[in-house]
């Protein structure tokens, strides 16, 4: 974090935006200041193109004259219902990289007036009043979110900061500017968003706000899956994305919008034995992918974007809850723990209103095999167990070996290095595979339609399970996979069957 004074922050806001917009604050007589989260990323250093401006006025009268000042290179969009508007368009700075020679950005500023809010308990929908500058802060969600810069000429680079969140920065607290009580009340959004901030910029969230999350956990339920999503994901992308499931979890909203993670959070002891704490190992595996990601060690052609991956990273026990059972000869078991997740896996996207399309069922997928490559590594590594791991992971082998990889947190360095060294014998005969064009070498060249036309059959049970006796006798590597060796098995499992 850096300070600046007025003068450096006038510097630093020399921009042509920023004085257009002052230009025009002062040609319709009304006070205008930057807000936010670009006040707030100066300080930190960070870049952003969002700009949020609160005008002691009309703000979406101050985005339409500067519509009209920028010209066919700026669109307005007009929100009238919530009083703000939008201007969109493109800076262009000098030397650059597109192909008329110049740097282009895209800049967003968000307009609105300054106002005061008031909230009925069972809605996050406000009661909205013209107000001012102080109404404006008084309604931020967070001390380091509420201070404002001035653009006016006369007043230009000038910080308002009434609730100290510069010290708040400094020291790397997040607190509300009021009474934390009635801001979640009001909001309960701002709980999620106190988390994910904290996480995002590795913060401590302060103590009397921290119990007001405690407190007010409940009223989460009053916030819809799609805004509660966002946060979430924002949360999964930091560079510690552990950090906030621990608040989410002390704080308890965790056992509210995700009650399958929260539930793991447990250790049984039966015999003088326990077993782990899953939700803590869930939360090192999820750290590990986030680690790797950043170590660039995934692959290059990775089937998913890495919120996915993280995503089953944070699933891929969530089964463990219900298989765990204990077994007196063995101690504590999670047999089919990863087949009861991947089932359990719909219903969380669900109602999280996570797409439950291609994202769904690839974080599915890598729940239901993530025991496999263990289960290959805890054996001998034959072509076999390979071949088939291959065929049912696919494209998205290479994030499922990350993922298995990342699930290796045992403290004994020993087993961790060979379950490793497996690991990387697994990878070295799926390259191997993959090189050879697996998808061809692993695929029958003897189809369904085939035999249907070869038997006179139609689509039945029967051609079912002649097609998936050529696919193991391919996966498992007993003939080549060529048309006469697999031709004479089809005819001798046909003369089994009575088909011949």
């Amino acid at each position: 974090m850096k300070f600046y004074s007025d003068e450096e922050l006038a510097k630093l806001l020399d921009l042509p935006l920023f004085h257009q917009i002052g230009d025009v604050a002062d040609t319709l007589g009304v006070a205008c200041y930057v807000v936010g989260g670009y006040v707030r990323d100066i300080f930190l250093e960070r870049p952003s193109n969002d700009v949020d401006v609160v005008v002691v006025g009309s703000g979406i009268e101050v985005a339409k004259e500067l519509k009209r000042r920028l010209g066919r290179r700026a669109h307005l969009s007009v929100f009238r219902n919530f009083g703000t508007a939008q201007v969109k368009f493109v800076e262009e700075r000098g030397e650059g990289r597109d192909e008329s020679g110049e740097e282009r950005t895209e800049i967003e500023v968000e307009f609105v007036g300054a106002r005061r809010e008031s909230y009925s308990h069972d809605s996050r929908k406000p009661i909205v009043e013209d107000g001012t500058l102080e109404d404006d802060q008084n309604r931020r969600d967070f001390t380091i979110n509420a201070m404002a810069i001035c653009l006016n000429r006369d007043r230009f680079g000038e910080l308002v900061d009434p609730f100290d969140g510069l010290a708040d920065l400094e020291d790397g607290i997040i607190a509300t500017p009021l009474d934390p009580e009635v801001t979640f009340s009001d909001d309960p959004l701002r709980m999620m968003r106190c988390i994910r901030f904290a996480t995002q910029l590795n913060f401590l969230i302060e103590d009397a706000t921290f119990e007001a999350l405690e407190r007010m956990a409940d009223r989460i339920k009053i916030v819809s899956g799609e805004r509660i999503e966002v946060e979430l994901n924002k949360i999964i992308m930091s560079p510690h994305p552990s950090k906030g499931f621990v608040d989410l979890q002390r704080t308890g909203l965790l056992g509210i919008i995700l009650p399958e993670l929260a539930a793991l959070d447990i250790v049984e002891q039966k015999n003088g034995r326990a077993h782990k704490n899953n939700f803590y190992h869930t939360l090192e595996v999820l750290e590990n992918v986030a680690r790797y990601e950043v170590q660039g060690t995934r692959c290059e052609n990775s089937s998913a974007s890495g919120l996915w991956l993280r995503w089953a990273a944070l699933l891929h026990d969530v089964g463990k809850t219900k298989s765990k059972r204990w077994e007196p000869t063995v101690g504590w078991t999670f047999h089919n723990h990863n087949y009861i997740g991947a089932k359990m896996v719909p219903d969380i996207f669900r109602r999280l209103k996570l797409p439950l399309g291609p994202e769904m069922k690839y974080v599915q997928k890598l729940v239901d095999l993530h025991m496999r490559p263990q289960v290959i590594a805890d054996n001998e590594v034959t072509d076999s167990a390979v071949r088939r791991l291959l065929n049912d992971a696919g494209d998205d082998i290479d994030d499922l070996m990350t993922l298995c990889e990342a699930d290796i947190t045992s403290k004994n360095e020993g087993k961790k290095k060979l379950f490793l060294e497996n690991f990387r014998m697994v990878r070295e005969k799926l390259a191997d595979l993959k090189e050879k064009d697996y998808k061809r070498l692993l695929q029958p060249v003897i189809d369904g339609n085939e035999i249907m036309e070869l038997f006179h059959l139609k689509p039945s049970r029967e051609v079912g399970t002649l097609k998936q006796y050529l696919k193991d006798a391919v996966l498992d590597n007993k003939v080549e996979n060529e048309r006469e060796p697999l031709m004479a098995l089809l005819l001798q499992k046909a003369k089994a069957m009575g088909i011949v």
